[in-house]
C-alpha cells in the first residue's frame, strides 16, 4: 500500500511539473516608446503629413517628436546624398532634389517605432538542455523618413511590418554538448 501511495505521489509531481514548465521558458519584449499603440496608428499619423505644409511643430502634434522620440536618427544632406547616390539626380523626387540643393538647410529624421514580443515555446526539457529551442516573435515595426528643407517637409517615405509573426526553430542534436562541438568545428 505504501509503495502504491509513493508511486501515485511521484506521478502526480511529474504531471504537475510538466504542466507548469513552459512558464519557466524565457520571454521578452522590445518596445520603442512612442504614442503609437499599433502599426495603423503610426501609418495614420504619417499619412497626415503634408509636403510643403507640415512643420516640425506639426510633426510633434502628430506623434513624431524630433526632440524626444527614442531611436530617432538625424540625417543631414550628405547622409541623404549617400543613400540616393545610385539614382540619377533627374530621377529623384523634387523634395530630395531640393534637399541636396539646400545643403545645410536640409535635415531629415528617421523614426522607427516598434513593439515586438518574443517568447520561447515548446518542450521545457528539450529547451533547457539545448536540444531544441523554439521561439515566437510577434508585433509590428514602422519606419518613417521625413525630410525638411528650411522649415517644411519636402519629402516623406514610410515602410515597415504591420504584423510580425515569426517562429524560429533551432535544433541541436548534441544538446548541451553542441557549443563545444561548434567551437571545435570552427577551430578546424
Amino acid at each position: 500500500m505504501r509503495k502504491f501511495i509513493l508511486t501515485q505521489a511521484v506521478l502526480f509531481l511529474l504531471l504537475l511539473t510538466q504542466a507548469g514548465c513552459t512558464h519557466l521558458l524565457p520571454r521578452g519584449k522590445s518596445i520603442t516608446e512612442s504614442p503609437f499603440q499599433n502599426y495603423s496608428d503610426a501609418k495614420t499619423a504619417f499619412d497626415q503629413i503634408e509636403i510643403g505644409k507640415t512643420t516640425v511643430e506639426d510633426l510633434q502634434k502628430l506623434g513624431f517628436d524630433v526632440t524626444s522620440a527614442p531611436n530617432l536618427k538625424l540625417l543631414n544632406y550628405l547622409d541623404i546624398a549617400a543613400t540616393v547616390q545610385a539614382i540619377p539626380n533627374k530621377d529623384l523626387d523634387p523634395g530630395l532634389q531640393a534637399c541636396l540643393k539646400a545643403r545645410a538647410d536640409c535635415r531629415a529624421y528617421l523614426f522607427e517605432p516598434k513593439r515586438t514580443y518574443t517568447k520561447r515555446i515548446g518542450n521545457f526539457w528539450l529547451d533547457i538542455f539545448n536540444f531544441k529551442r523554439k521561439s515566437q516573435e510577434t508585433g509590428w515595426r514602422f519606419k518613417a523618413l521625413i525630410v525638411f528643407v528650411n522649415h517644411h517637409v519636402a519629402y516623406k517615405l514610410s515602410s515597415g511590418e504591420p504584423k510580425i509573426d515569426q517562429v524560429n526553430d533551432q535544433v541541436n542534436p548534441l544538446g548541451p554538448f553542441q557549443a563545444p562541438a561548434d567551437m571545435v568545428t570552427r577551430a578546424l
